[in-house]
């Protein structure tokens, strides 16, 4: 009977062909945006000049003060154009709101001879369209130079008079302990600052957008949300619910079709660890230890949020918010990869059915990723609290979030992914031309590998233009995390239901490939959905937020077939030695779709991600994608070496105590969504009702307290999760006693 053109693709060979013509598509667009990447950024001015002459400030100076920015780190404070830590200030939007009461003042006495409280409805609304004049024609954004009016030049000389007060002497109020940052560093921060104002409120030359695509709203400039994030927020709802009745009718017609002659695989059995495997072990409670801190200090950032006027335990001028809150996001960076690293290395041998010719390998790799977590921890604090003013680029805080590490770790720990890498591809290298699990592993481990130094550009110095150097760093976060990370995930979870013997290694690899299909399909461009506010082009909008809930669900859908085959086979007599790794497995792709598929769903839409962008809104998805999709991998793979290793020696072992820190870690994340969603629907209605002004101030958080404190009980959860699973991998790996054989 001759096959349909649908047969076709869903089969291995379809599916096959159909990632790779798809990983062609999206990369050459990539490639194509990326290449055209100038044309579009806003530039920065040689000059800021009042209409009289003034010279406000450079070209250098706004680079200057993006560097003190990043050195003092203040994007794990606050936010500029919406992107950092949420206790601070959004920089750029206190910039223009100033600004704007300014002109308010300023016109209202010019115009009416009074103050702007002291004016009718009829004379504010001609003062309104006289400052509007001021911000949208009389004031644009351009590399040969901006010319202020003397009414926006005062204005500034009051913004810089205010920002430098609030960073040398601290904002108690918002955690900020003041007494780092020097008044010239401060001046140079305001220059940096308010170019980031002229971005979000001039006009992109020929449109009447602004370079922030109009964000953020502001009802004193009319600066609002338009009719076509509407329409493609509309565009994505039905093409997501479409594709996703596609999806689930394509995996259940024709990935879980099971052929009569297919059996699973038995569950592999392990008589013995590799010398190179053994070594694995020492990582087991680094990596389990790295988690258990990191999950402390969310809590100790937590009650900062909730109480910022009051210390926690140690001082604030020793544990500052933005120094710690840095740590915290390094740390789950830090243990998250070297936990999928022992993953790599655990699965090589087994693959090879051999060992590394120098296992001692691995324990370079130990001694060198060990340098670059504790390197990098200290240099986080003495750079962001102004101890390595001459070094901080190199040895301290970088100060972008999420990619805060100084350029040597950065290059340190790039240097041990590539080692990794080959490590592995050295090993299994023959296995990988006959077996599309084992290459999908090997070529997305060299992704992972090479990926991260996208945001190393340029090695040596910071980048000039913020908006260039936040398209990189979204290529790591967004392209590292959710594009090769996915991949790797995929591979891997194939590999392990097939060798754990719950689903068969057809199913596996169909699922796997279509699941491939739809990561580069949703994943390569769906970065965009981070780049509308930051200075890129419109047509980013609707690029960025399409597909980006899409691509977990396949993954979930593998995840329920295994479940049902790991039932199968604890009901019959073989047994289940592999519980406690499949434990995370599977929650790992139940919290990715909900973490990344439904949360991820919610605050991308345009219309929703235009008013919730900055807010507590985004923290739901970011926690649990993060743990859900990639730090339960790791976990799995800590599971996998310690129970491997119990099998290898003969050495007890009950998943009683797993259990326990599987679901009080996993309820906790859960129940981690309910407050901040809370919290951030209330700041999300404020910021279209206000503006996003009075959403960031601390007015507006203190009457969400109740959600705050309640935060309370999933934080509390979360850490006794994590130290459960610290304990119990402790114990089981090195503390385990010998099986009796009675």
């Amino acid at each position: 009977m001759k096959q349909s053109l649908l047969d076709k693709f869903m089969s291995r060979k379809g599916l096959y062909t159909g990632f790779w013509i798809m990983a062609l598509i999206m990369v050459s667009m990539l490639i194509y945006y990326t290449a055209n990447l100038q044309k579009e950024v806003p530039p920065i001015p040689q000059t800021v000049k009042s209409v009289s002459g003034e010279v406000l400030y450079t070209y250098d100076d706004v680079v200057a003060g993006k560097g003190n920015f990043q050195q003092f780190d203040l994007m794990d404070w606050g936010t500029l154009l919406g992107m950092g830590a949420y206790m601070g200030p959004d920089f750029t939007t206190e910039f223009m709101h100033y600004r704007a009461e300014f002109l308010y003042d300023f016109y209202a006495n010019e115009l009416y001879g009074k103050t702007n409280k002291e004016l009718t409805q009829v004379e504010r609304g001609s003062v309104k369209e006289r400052v509007k004049q001021d911000f949208k024609q009389q004031t644009s954004l351009l590399e040969k130079g901006t010319i202020y009016t003397d009414a926006s030049a005062a204005a500034y000389h009051k913004n810089v008079a205010y920002l430098t007060k609030l960073l040398t002497e601290g904002d108690p109020e918002r955690a900020f302990p003041g007494g780092v940052i020097l008044a010239e560093e401060a001046k140079t921060i305001a220059a940096f600052v308010d170019w980031s104002q002229l971005v979000a409120s001039s006009y992109r030359p020929g449109t009447v957008r602004t370079w922030s695509n109009n964000w953020p709203p502001e009802p004193m400039i009319d600066q609002d949300l338009t009719f076509n994030s509407h329409k493609i927020s509309l565009w994505e709802f039905l093409i997501l619910w479409t594709l996703t009745i596609v999806v689930i009718y394509l995996a259940y017609e024709y990935l879980f079709v099971k052929d009569p002659t297919d059996k699973l695989e038995p569950a592999m059995k392990i008589t013995k660890l590799f010398r190179s495997q053994n070594k694995l072990l020492k990582y087991i409670p680094i990596v389990s230890g790295l988690f258990f801190v990191q999950l402390i200090l969310g809590g100790y950032l937590a009650h900062l949020y909730t109480e910022p006027t009051k210390d926690f335990i140690f001082s604030q001028s020793l544990l500052p918010f933005n120094v710690i809150r840095s740590i915290h996001t390094q740390l789950a960076i830090l243990w998250v990869a070297v936990g999928w690293l022992v993953g790599g290395l655990l699965i090589a041998p087994w693959v090879a059915d051999k060992d590394h010719k120098f296992p001692w390998l691995v324990d370079i790799l130990w001694t060198a990723l060990l340098v670059v977590a504790i390197g990098s921890i200290i240099g986080l604090y003495l750079g962001a609290t102004g101890q390595l003013r001459e070094t901080w680029f190199w040895l301290g805080n970088e100060g972008r979030e999420l990619l805060n590490l100084g350029r040597v770790w950065d290059i340190g720990l790039v240097i041990g992914l590539v080692f990794w890498f080959l490590l592995i591809v050295s090993l299994i290298r023959k296995a990988a031309t006959n077996n599309p699990i084992v290459s999908t592993i090997i070529w997305s481990s060299f992704a992972i590998a090479t990926l991260y130094m996208a945001g190393m550009m340029p090695v040596h110095k910071i980048m000039p233009n913020f908006t260039v150097d936040d398209y990189y760093r979204w290529w790591v976060i967004h392209l590292w995390v959710e594009l090769t990370f996915e991949l790797f995930a995929a591979g891997v979870i194939a590999f392990f239901t097939v060798s754990l013997g719950l689903i068969t290694h057809k199913t596996a690899v169909r699922v796997m490939f279509f699941e491939l299909f739809l990561i580069m399909l949703s994943g390569t461009l769906g970065v965009g959905h981070h780049y509308w506010w930051q200075g890129l082009d419109e047509y980013w909008i609707a690029i960025g937020g399409i597909f980006s809930a899409l691509e977990p669900l396949p993954l979930a859908l593998m995840i329920i077939e295994a479940m049902k085959n790991q039932r199968e086979k604890l009901h019959s007599a073989e047994g289940f030695a592999f519980s406690a790794p499949f434990m995370f497995i599977a929650g790992s792709a139940i919290l990715n779709w909900i973490g990344a598929g439904f949360f991820g769903m919610i605050i991308n839409t345009p219309t929703i991600s235009y008013y919730s962008h900055g807010t507590y809104l985004i923290m739901p998805h970011g926690h649990i994608a993060l743990l859900g999709a990639f730090g339960y991998i790791s976990i799995a793979f800590l599971y996998m070496t310690s129970r491997a290793n119990a099998l290898a020696k003969g050495l007890e072992w009950s998943d009683r105590l797993t259990k326990y820190g599987f679901w009080t870690l996993t309820i906790g994340a859960l129940l981690f969504a309910i407050p901040t969603y809370m919290i951030g629907i209330e700041q999300t209605e404020k910021a279209m009702e206000m503006g996003y002004f009075f959403t960031r101030t601390r007015e507006a958080i203190e009457g969400m307290k109740m959600w705050m404190w309640l935060r309370t009980i999933p934080d509390t959860l979360m850490i006794l999760g994590g130290g459960i699973i610290f304990y119990d991998l402790t114990t089981k790996t090195f503390f385990a006693k010998k099986q009796s054989n009675i």
